[in-house]
């Protein structure tokens, strides 16, 4: 009886990890803006964000109400980012330092088992970054 019992159990389990589903994947591309004061008529060519740059603004995918922290993810050197997750609803972010003067708009998506879904993050920062969020 207790083996039967058993067995039962485990089946239920296999049953509700497949219920679960196959993780999805969030893909994309961080794009960093600076706002730094600029002087008038200045033509200069801007370099490229340097790599390091992309691990000074971690992005976290938060559940879907905003509360509950699920992943952290650190653009590469390019800028691109891929994570795993659970199929639902989720929020992406950038991790907000305590003197950090920035803005980025939060963005709603939904990961769907074994299937990839695309958002792009910019980030202004500089002192004029409280000012707005950026549209894009």
């Amino acid at each position: 009886m207790y083996l039967i019992a058993a067995c039962l159990s485990l089946v239920l389990a296999g049953i509700s990890s497949v219920r679960a589903g196959a993780p999805g994947f969030l893909e994309g591309h961080l794009k960093i803006v600076s706002l730094k004061q600029v002087e008038i008529g200045d033509e200069m060519p801007r370099p490229a964000v340097p790599a390091e740059t992309y691990a000074e603004y971690p992005l976290i995918i938060l559940s879907q109400d905003g509360t509950k922290e699920i992943a952290r993810v650190i653009a590469d050197g390019d800028g691109n980012y891929r994570v795993a997750l659970p199929p639902g609803a989720y929020i992406l972010d950038v991790q907000r330092g305590e003197s950090a003067q920035l803005r980025a708009k939060p963005l709603p998506f939904t990961v769907i088992s074994n299937e990839t879904v695309h958002v792009d993050m910019t980030i202004v920062t500089g002192s004029s970054a409280e000012a707005g969020t950026p549209q894009e």
